[in-house]
């Protein structure tokens, strides 16, 4: 079984990540289940705007939706801006909207029978608003989120340090992030065992 991480910190690398650090939990877990796991920075790809799977040139989307088709299991990371996900994990979204109209060769959606869940980081409030608007946009597309498929880490209202900055909170969102790579491991089986059809005509 395959998983792939989208990191949508606005940070391209080398620079840290606080919310690669938080993610890599839900990862190590899920390595721990045998699943194959790749994780994509995509501050550092070439993604235009748009809503298509490819907007050609040099568009990099393309090679994010090769992946996206060929896991099971999908992470969405992004840290809290403004109390909403960054311009990022919008962007990804809007480019999944491509996948919408993609059925595979039984006529159901792409993203069906394919679980997917969100890691938030930031130093401020608003953690539960971000997961929302994340999974309801990743259920539109047809991924199935399974409950607490989820984990958190904020500083809580106002500023303060960032997650790599203290280590307040810490064993909770890891204990958290843990059972989030477990449900979405257990329900990422069942559907494999059990799918999801296509949509009645």
């Amino acid at each position: 079984m395959r998983a792939l991480v989208l990191n949508c910190t606005l940070k391209p690398s080398p620079e840290p990540s606080n919310t690669e650090r938080l993610a890599e939990v839900v990862s190590r877990a899920l390595w721990e289940r045998s699943v194959e796991v790749t994780t994509l920075r995509l501050a550092d790809l070439r993604i235009p705007p748009g809503i298509a799977t490819d907007m050609g040139g040099d568009d990099q989307w393309p090679e994010v939706h090769e992946r996206l088709v060929a896991s099971r299991i999908l992470v969405v990371a992004t840290p809290t801006w403004l109390g909403h996900p960054s311009s990022i994990a919008q962007r990804m979204l809007e480019r999944m909207e491509g996948m919408m109209g993609e059925t595979d060769d039984e006529r159901r959606p792409v993203a069906f029978n394919r679980v997917a869940g969100v890691v938030v980081t930031g130093n401020e409030d608003g953690a539960h608003h971000v997961i929302s608007e994340v999974a309801g946009g990743l259920i539109d597309i047809g991924y199935t989120v399974p409950g607490q498929a989820w984990t958190y880490w904020n500083r809580g209202p106002g500023p303060g340090p960032s997650y790599t900055e203290t280590d307040e909170g810490h064993e909770w969102s890891a204990s958290t992030g843990r059972a989030m790579a477990a449900n979405l491991h257990a329900v990422a089986r069942a559907l494999i065992a059990n799918p999801i059809g296509p949509p009645p005509s």
